[in-house]
């Protein structure tokens, strides 16, 4: 009996070329220097290889996991490549003029019905790391006026803003701790080993802490989990979640106490020292040892360390932030780096000195607190934006001003913001939405119209932001590794098109007077004519150094422009600027945090005293955490980052595990005011007992979306635990860390 032969396979692509491309990530803040070997084939381009580029000044040959996914994410089958509209619940590629026409139409109705704030915007995390959504995003988003805009800052960084804009006077002058050169560097609630950095941009991170140690340093890390940086350095204190501000305080105090404040050149500068030593004389290291659960003896052992040393930093990031006292806590930083005369130091905290300067040439605004609020919570604004946490409210709550419309750029609130099932919920009603993204995830699936822009490797870049955060003064420009296919746009070319038909659209709903309609409409049309190099080519007309496009692109390794140098002292001094060191929400603030001190030390409750003996307390507290191969929600479709153990877990103490007769990789019920969870458990002793930790940016198992990896390897949401109720007092900046949860089998 004859058999049939089996179908041959599709022959591979003929290499024609090979060439190497220097450039660099954009996946997170470490913007690493990168080679792509490119092969010209029969079928087009395609990336061979990503390895570290040993050339760079910067990274110096650093690269992560993360790199080598560019080529995951460039060849993704679910990326999108063309416009999108949905109808029902199926979805069909349409071209780019209908796309274009459908969006406008859409949100100039909904401003028509109901006035321009009906009307919102959220802007993810990956728009400041794509200089296109920087350049040109403003030109349409502007144009939309109104109060409705939030983004990630309010999930993550925002009280770093905030002190800055009180301290410095202005919400990027935040000094980053001088790695290279530091002998003794305090960590809160960071964990650079992981995240590359983070408001420290610092890749090689890992070498770097090595460097600080066999210079005879010292590394501390305060943290209720032993992190991958933990894990390296010197000492490694467990912190009850959500009581570093009282912690830091008790610092403070001690260096007033013990006489060891000394503020240096800075000193002269410094308003209301004599008031800061008064609030925080009740905070001592005996007074918040029963809440923090940091003895007393380590804190002033810390606090003479960290005075005496040559120099120092105390560096606190998302951990320390995402707390009920967020912006306590990086006031406290603050105060700590400033009395120790570690601020405009080396070996302390710098400004840097970027080639693109955004403050100096007037791009980025100093920003400005609670000028307006919320409508239904009333949370304060900050720089033009509200908290994410009154978001969901803002849609579900009926009235004037009600958000009906919202746009999003580059993110997944579902799956990021506090509350993520009631958000789900919020954009179910929406009127209109329409989503800046390639991905058809757990966010964008509710939008009416999805606009793709091409992918990283397709366009040049540089790093407008993270150069303003960078540990070493350095610039790299970046040409498109490969081609983007062909009818694709580039982000900037996406909001310029919007930005001009919205404009035309909408003509008549503009309250300014014609005079200022036509001067802004000269401006959108001048930034609209000049692509994103072009703007970066004025930018460096201006800058401090001697640099031309011409050299970048010569140099695509990047050029390195010296360490951090001391700045702030000179700065402030020619501008007759003093810094006040305790603002009046501040203040406020500690009042509350004083009364948990004071509940922290009342009497224990024996067990002759109840009727309940021998219970484990029902309620943890959880925190979140990261892993070098994840950056937020959307890099799981990539396989090489989701491969190996499954990281969705919960992590547990033996202790809280036995006494809730729970075993390894046993699936159990995680609950919280406002959800529940179900995802296997990890039981380890690199936690504190008390606590449990889950990954944030997981939870694909929602119906409706577009990426097919991430959806076999779901895992569970940790924003459907988190509570959009607490939050920053201050700020209203989202509280992640100790939310109150139970967890059973």
């Amino acid at each position: 009996m004859s058999q049939t032969a089996p179908h041959a396979p599709a022959s591979a692509p003929t290499v024609l070329s090979t060439r190497t491309v220097q450039g660099a990530c954009n996946l997170c803040e470490a913007i690493c220097g990168l080679e792509f070997q490119v092969e010209t084939t029969t079928q087009g381009e395609r990336i061979a290889a990503v390895r570290g580029n040993d050339k760079d000044p910067f990274s110096r040959g650093h690269i992560c996991p993360k790199a080598v996914a560019l080529k995951d994410l460039h060849e993704d089958p679910d990326r999108l490549r063309m416009p999108m509209k949905r109808t029902g619940d199926t979805w069909q590629q349409i071209g780019w003029h209908e796309a274009f026409d459908l969006v406008v139409d859409g949100l100039a109705r909904v401003r028509e019905q109901h006035g321009a704030s009906a009307v919102a915007v959220y802007q993810g995390n990956p728009n400041v790391h794509n200089w296109g959504n920087i350049t040109h995003g403003p030109l349409f988003f502007g144009q939309l006026k109104t109060r409705h805009r939030f983004s990630a800052t309010s999930v993550d960084q925002l009280p770093h803003h905030l002190v800055a804009y009180w301290l410095y006077g202005h919400q990027m002058r935040i000094p980053i701790p001088d790695i290279d050169h530091t002998r003794f560097l305090l960590v809160l609630g960071g964990n650079p080993l992981a995240s590359n950095g983070s408001l420290m941009t610092v890749p090689d991170v890992r070498q770097r802490l090595k460097d600080l140690r066999q210079r005879g340093g010292k590394l501390v890390v305060i943290d209720p989990r032993r992190t991958e940086t933990a894990a390296v350095a010197d000492a490694h204190h467990f912190i009850t979640p959500g009581t570093d501000a009282a912690w830091l305080l008790s610092v403070i105090h001690t260096l007033f106490d013990e006489t060891l404040t000394k503020p240096g050149p800075l000193g002269a500068l410094l308003d209301q020292v004599d008031a800061v030593r008064e609030a925080v004389q009740p905070f001592s290291p005996e007074a918040t040892a029963a809440l923090t659960g940091i003895g007393a003896d380590t804190t002033r052992t810390l606090a003479r360390e960290l005075a005496a040393a040559d120099s120092a930093a105390c560096y606190g990031r998302m951990g320390v932030s995402t707390q009920a006292h967020g912006v306590v806590c990086q006031w406290a930083i603050q105060v700590i780096n400033l009395l120790t005369g570690n601020v405009d130091r080396e070996g302390g905290t710098l400004l840097t000195a970027p080639a693109v300067d955004l403050i100096k040439l007037g791009l980025m605004g100093p920003g400005h607190h609670d000028v307006w609020r919320s409508r239904v919570r009333g949370a304060p604004e900050f720089s033009g934006e509200l908290p994410v946490s009154v978001m969901a409210e803002e849609m579900l709550t009926p009235g004037k001003g009600q958000i009906r419309a919202l746009v999003t750029a580059c993110g997944n609130p579902v799956l990021s913001t506090p509350n993520g099932r009631q958000l789900d919920q919020a954009l179910q009603g929406l009127d209109f939405m329409v989503a800046i993204d390639f991905y058809l995830n757990e966010t964008t699936r509710h939008a009416n119209v999805i606009l793709p822009p091409t992918c990283f490797v397709e366009h040049d870049h540089y790093d407008l932001l993270f150069w303003h955060l960078a540990v070493r003064n350095a610039t790299r420009y970046s040409q498109a590794v490969v081609a983007p296919a062909q009818g694709a746009m580039h982000d900037w070319q996406i909001y310029t098109e919007l930005a001009r038909r919205y404009a035309q659209r909408t003509w008549a709903l503009d309250k300014a007077s014609v005079s200022q309609r036509l001067q802004g409409i000269a401006k959108r049309a001048l930034m609209g004519r000049l692509r994103p190099d072009q703007m970066l080519a004025l930018g460096l007309r201006k800058s401090g150094y001697p640099l031309t496009m011409k050299q970048l692109r010569q140099h695509p390794e990047g050029i390195d422009l010296g360490p951090l140098k001391p700045s702030l002292l000179n700065l402030l001094g020619k501008r007759h600027k003093r810094i006040k060191l305790l603002p009046s929400a501040i203040t406020r603030d500690l009042h509350d945090l004083l009364a948990r001190v004071a509940d922290s030390n009342l009497p224990a409750v024996t067990a002759a005293d109840t009727t309940v003996q021998d219970q484990p307390s029902t309620e943890l507290k959880l925190i979140g955490r990261r892993d070098v191969r994840s950056n937020n929600s959307w890099m799981h479709n990539s396989p090489r980052l989701v491969s190996g153990k499954p990281r969705c877990v919960l992590w547990i103490h033996p202790a809280d595990a036995q006494a809730r007769s729970l075993s390894e990789g046993q699936t159990v019920q995680v609950s919280s005011r406002v959800g529940q969870v179900a995802v296997p458990v990890h039981i380890t002793e690199d936690i504190k007992p008390g606590v449990v930790s889950l990954p944030h940016g997981w939870g694909h198992d929602r119906q409706g979306t577009g990426l097919r990896v991430a959806q076999a390897h779901a895992g569970a949401s940790l924003n459907d635990l988190t509570d959009d109720r607490l939050t920053d007092g201050i700020s209203g900046n989202a509280a992640f860390s100790a939310v109150p949860v139970r967890v059973a089998a």
